[in-house]
């Protein structure tokens, strides 16, 4: 595969914390305008491969090259070329939600006309042209999610970057966001990098999926290939029985004997 057609390429990357290996040795290639999903359980080290690929944290080892720029050296080139959704994000809550996407534009140098009519249709897509003035401190936690989703995407990064995207959102507005990340993919072929715990969502959207337990990146393929690789019925279940935690239903009511 041509470096043109990679968006992401890592070779042994590596990241200690202290004792702690939270990622050991990662070899990973995603492909230009693929959905590329990250399965794995709490403190698997799925955010600190994004933290690194998104130029916010060093490596204790290894290389990676996003958008063609070396992760080590070429943090800002990476940071304006890339969209982070991070798992905790902040909001200026005494701002309306147009006035955090203006300074979000801002920050990108996005101004005038062209960042009004993308915040304008961006809150329409997503259900929020009545309230665009309000302050962002009377919104739902899953209507601060669609302005932080619009956040994201705003100023038309090639490459996305999602930890838990759906995580505050009720199935309705996942649903919404399932639907923008597959036709941004398809239309503009901006590559997604999505971290979740939802397999159902995975299967849905990502072209290919790499599971991560414990720092290492346990299988990768499409979801049907990683199905077929353990014997499963779907990726929740193929997910089980790669991170451990299959359920034994038979043992579930032992407590009232």
């Amino acid at each position: 595969m041509s470096s043109a057609q990679v968006q992401i390429v890592t070779q042994g990357l590596s990241k200690n914390f202290g004792p702690i290996e939270a990622l050991k040795n990662l070899d990973l290639e995603v492909k230009k305008g693929s959905t590329f999903g990250f399965l794995g359980p709490n403190g698997a080290g799925k955010t600190t491969t994004v933290r690194i690929l998104s130029g916010l944290l060093r490596p204790s080892s290894g290389n990676a090259a996003v958008c063609g720029f070396d992760v080590l050296t070429q943090q800002d080139e990476i940071k304006g070329a890339t969209g982070l959704l991070p798992e905790t994000p902040g909001l200026y809550s005494k701002l309306s939600a147009v006035e955090f996407l203006e300074f979000i534009g801002a920050l990108n140098d996005l101004t005038g006309e062209i960042v009004n009519k993308r915040i304008d249709q961006l809150l329409a897509l997503l259900g929020l042209e009545g309230r665009q003035n309000d302050l962002l401190e009377s919104y739902s936690s899953g209507m601060k999610q669609k302005v932080l989703v619009a956040s994201t995407i705003l100023h038309d990064p090639t490459l996305v970057f999602l930890d838990e995207p759906t995580s505050r959102l009720d199935p309705s507005a996942s649903a919404l966001v399932k639907e923008i990340i597959l036709a941004l993919a398809k239309e503009t072929e901006t590559t997604f990098f999505i971290c979740t715990h939802m397999t159902d969502f995975a299967e849905d959207v990502c072209d290919i999926i790499g599971i991560l337990n414990e720092g290492v990146l346990s299988a990768l393929g499409s979801p049907n290939e990683i199905i077929d690789q353990v014997g499963a019925n779907d990726l929740e279940d193929a997910y089980l029985k790669i991170v451990g935690g299959e359920v034994d239903r038979e043992k579930l009511l032992t407590w009232r004997q």
